[in-house]
């Protein structure tokens, strides 16, 4: 099969409804769990019965369930956003060897298990929404809980200088399911010395 690249725009159209629950966060835990089930939920169909899922035929209709990390709310957090001072254009490598651009925008910073982090938000070349970003990351689940090429997170800007994470929204890129798919590896300034066990592990066939 012939490798593709994938847009994030065609990300965002397959998982917009994890923008939605982090914009509509709420104060109930049970609320909140329930929406991020519902989530997972989606993912799965997707990945299970949709024509454009990465996963081959005989793939699909082995998939019984995507394996998560328990729900834990101590994962969503909020990130104060600070400019990035060089804002350009960046190439980011893909699985592929090839590279795909994107906007160094800007820094979240924020703070997980009583530590300090810091992770670069991304955007798009060809994004028209300029509150939307994309958080490629890695850390030390990466190559033995998780997928080793990182996970994703789609954001949307939802405060004037912050923005809400969830790491519970986590997910793998195509080409944990599929290694004809190419994705964009995570800059090195999203690779974290902490475990992040939250979202998506690795894919099993």
């Amino acid at each position: 099969m012939q490798k593709r690249n994938i847009l994030i725009i065609g990300i965002l159209l397959v998982i917009g409804l994890a923008i939605m629950y982090t914009l509509t966060a709420t104060d109930n835990e049970d609320v909140y769990v329930e929406n991020i089930q519902k989530e997972r939920d989606r993912q799965y169909k997707f990945l299970r019965f949709n024509i454009e899922s990465p996963l081959e035929e005989a793939q699909r209709k082995e998939l019984k369930e995507l394996d998560y990390y328990p729900i834990d709310i101590n994962y969503r957090v909020r990130a104060k956003m600070v400019p990035v001072e060089d804002r350009k254009m960046i190439e980011l490598p893909m699985t592929d060897g090839s590279v795909e651009k994107y906007l160094k925008h800007s820094f979240a910073e924020f703070e997980l298990n009583g530590q300090k982090q810091r992770l670069l938000l991304l955007q798009a070349a060809k994004e028209s929404d300029k509150r939307v970003f994309f958080l490629a990351f890695a850390d030390g689940t990466s190559g033995e809980e998780t997928y080793g090429g990182g996970r994703y997170i789609n954001l949307r800007q939802d405060g004037k200088n912050s923005i809400s994470i969830d790491f519970n929204l986590a997910y793998n890129p195509y080409c944990a399911y599929n290694p004809d798919f190419a994705c964009p590896l995570p800059p090195k300034e999203n690779i974290l010395e902490i475990a992040i066990r939250a979202g998506e592990k690795d894919y099993k066939k």
